[in-house]
């Protein structure tokens, strides 16, 4: 008697051979178990290709399309669209010709007086700092600022006295009034210029604005990409031309926020932390805990984070606009601006979720909350707080966070994701991957954008690259306290580095763990240089720099405005470094030559721009 194995393909003796070899096989208990397992496969690719469809051209109720001709009006007010990418015919294109505000250096120019007539050509950068005072905390983020060449920043709420209710006096309320006023009534503000606002007090530079700049123009490129895969488009009636439609992506978005490991200080159950997109990255970033840590410090980040905010003035206003509604009519803002800035994103991606599952293919949505496999956080077993929605209310802001810390790096449970990275010492590089077994197979190199740029010392003198004591009329230069013995490449400078990303970003946040802004101060690349690189940075002012260039706007020159080595008030008041920043060299220099603009004697000195640089007359101050 033979003996077999029902998954082989022996067949019983004497049984007739008249059955086709196919069925004969498809019967057997392997054939079914292959059939099952692979119809599994199938399914969960489907299930896999749902979560980021090329969704079609839906056509959504009128309310919708009315939210979005919202959104649309609003972006194309800003006129500051995202790069086009001919390879994809989804990429948004420029709208009505707007500029675009590109990665370019910044150009000398041999004329040091501002033409006559002449008008701005493009977009500008503006840098917006709430600080009502001022201390060592807010002259090191002005330090890192200047020295990497960003616009004069603009302080909000500087010497304003609060004295409101709650917990901080008023001031977290006066600050979103406060940037909201600026962002509206700014007579030098268009509204197709790009605006960065930070924190004042804990917030470091560490890469230059072009990459800046470069890096957010991509990232709203690819954030848009997968907008349009999972939102898909929507057509409507075009504007002022009766009966010609067009298609456009449903949500777009142009403002990015910092991300977050934890929601703070908002509800867990409120959309701000339950609604929230899950991240885009690895699902295995921190190995198998990733996300499952109580204590969040092995989660991804997903939550806003508002300490820094980047985009087109018109969308980034409009963001306040709603949130000072929320403040002033809703009394929303009595916990702070991160509890406001969180509801609106919680607001936005509600109402976005529930749009979606109302589609017509909510039923692939169904079978996947069912085996739960869904990328909703709708679908979650968590309990979520619903939006009372109110009819013709927008809820769309075209706001996004930067998952991956190219722009922006939060320190909130992340201070063991960061370290200092010199890219030109492999030994360093062997001893932090023998450090986190995880990181053994990510290779760490300087992305592409590093390796394209100036060196690090050349942004504090783009119109003086050999700081030529010919132009140092006004701060003249000297051997003792400007002379820097090397122009170090990026491959040489300590780089602060997410680890597990990897990315370099262009400037970190130090929010959580405070001890941070003392313990790494000095690992910050220009720190021990600060001194004659801020000499330098004023020095710069002269000579070949550009009052032309600074009417032409654009990266050639951030502001219209002027002025390097001071800040600006919301009333258009200068103030040089030696004004905002007096008394704090010890801190923010720590190199022992004592007061700025007095290390070797008494010195009174202005800007081309008219405005006092360094005086010895200070009225305020008694000698020491």
């Amino acid at each position: 008697m033979v003996l077999y194995d029902a998954f082989d393909s022996i067949t019983e003796p004497g049984r007739p051979q008249s059955t086709p070899y196919f069925l004969r096989v498809a019967r057997t208990r392997r054939a079914r178990t292959v059939i099952i397992v692979s119809l599994g496969i199938f399914l969960v690719l489907l299930l896999t290709w749902r979560t980021s469809p090329s969704v079609g051209l839906l056509e959504y109720p009128e309310h919708i399309v009315t939210d979005t001709r919202k959104s649309l009006s609003r972006s194309t007010t800003a006129g500051y669209r995202i790069l086009s990418d001919p390879s994809n015919p989804y990429s948004p294109e420029p709208i009505g010709g707007a500029p675009l505000l590109v990665s370019e250096k910044p150009q000398a120019v041999l004329n040091a007086t501002t033409p006559s007539g002449l008008l701005k050509t493009k977009p500008s950068f503006h840098l917006l700092i709430p600080a009502s005072h001022s201390n060592s905390k807010l002259c090191k983020t002005l330090l890192s600022a200047f020295v990497l060449g960003y616009p004069s920043p603009t302080l909000i709420n500087y010497k304003k006295v609060f004295e409101g209710d709650g917990w901080d006096n008023g001031t977290h309320v006066g600050k979103i009034r406060g940037v909201y006023d600026y962002l509206k009534n700014g007579a030098h503000m268009k509204d197709d210029d790009l605006v960065l606002i930070i924190d004042g007090f804990d917030v470091w530079f560490q890469l230059p604005p072009d990459i800046m700049v470069s890096r957010y123009h991509s990232m709203v490129v690819d954030a848009n990409k997968r907008l349009r895969r999972r939102y898909g488009a929507v057509t409507h009636d075009k504007p002022d031309q009766l009966g010609e439609k067009e298609t456009v992506q449903k949500y777009t978005q142009s403002v990015m926020f910092a991300a977050d490991k934890i929601c703070w200080p908002n509800p867990l159950e409120d959309p701000a932390c339950a609604a929230v997109p899950y991240s885009p990255l690895p699902n295995n970033l921190y190995g198998p805990q990733t996300d499952k840590d109580p204590e969040a410090y092995l989660n991804r980040p997903r939550f806003l984070n508002s300490g820094t905010i980047l985009g087109p003035l018109a969308d980034v206003r409009a963001i306040y606009d709603y949130a000072v509604k929320k403040v002033e009519e809703d009394n929303r803002g009595t916990i702070g601006d991160q509890f406001v800035f969180s509801e609106i994103f919680g607001e936005q991606e509600y109402q976005r979720e529930t749009l979606r599952q109302a589609s017509k293919n909510s039923w692939l949505d169904y079978l996947s909350n069912a085996i739960g496999v869904s990328d909703s956080p709708l679908a979650s077993n968590k309990t979520i707080n619903p939006v009372t929605t109110v009819p013709g209310k927008n809820y769309e802001f075209s706001l996004g966070l930067d998952y991956g810390s190219e722009l922006f790096q939060t320190m909130t449970h992340s201070r063991d994701d960061v370290d200092f990275i010199r890219y030109n010492d492999s030994d360093a590089l062997d001893a932090i991957q023998a450090k986190h077994q995880s990181l053994r197979s990510i290779p760490f190199y300087l992305p592409a954008d590093l390796l394209k740029a100036e060196e690090p010392f050349w942004y504090t003198s783009p119109g003086n690259h050999n700081n030529d004591p010919i132009n140092g009329i006004l701060l003249p230069f000297s051997p003792k306290l400007d002379q820097i013995d090397l122009e170090p490449v990026w491959e040489e400078v300590p780089l602060a580095t997410n680890l597990f990303l990897p990315s370099i970003p262009t400037l970190l946040h130090i929010n959580g763990d405070k001890s941070i802004l003392s313990s790494w101060w000095s690992s910050m690349w220009f720190q021990p240089y600060a001194r004659p690189l801020l000499r330098r940075y004023v020095r710069s002012s002269q000579g070949l720099a550009a009052a032309q260039a600074a009417a032409e706007g654009g990266l050639s020159w951030w502001d219209t405005r002027g002025g390097r080595g001071g800040v600006w008030t919301e009333q258009e008041l200068w103030m040089s470094w030696g004004e905002v920043c007096k008394k704090t060299e010890d801190d923010v220099f720590a190199d022992g030559k004592g007061k700025w603009g007095k290390e070797e004697g008494s010195a009174r000195t202005t800007n081309t721009f008219g405005k006092v640089m360094i005086d010895d007359e200070d009225k305020n101050e008694e000698d020491e």
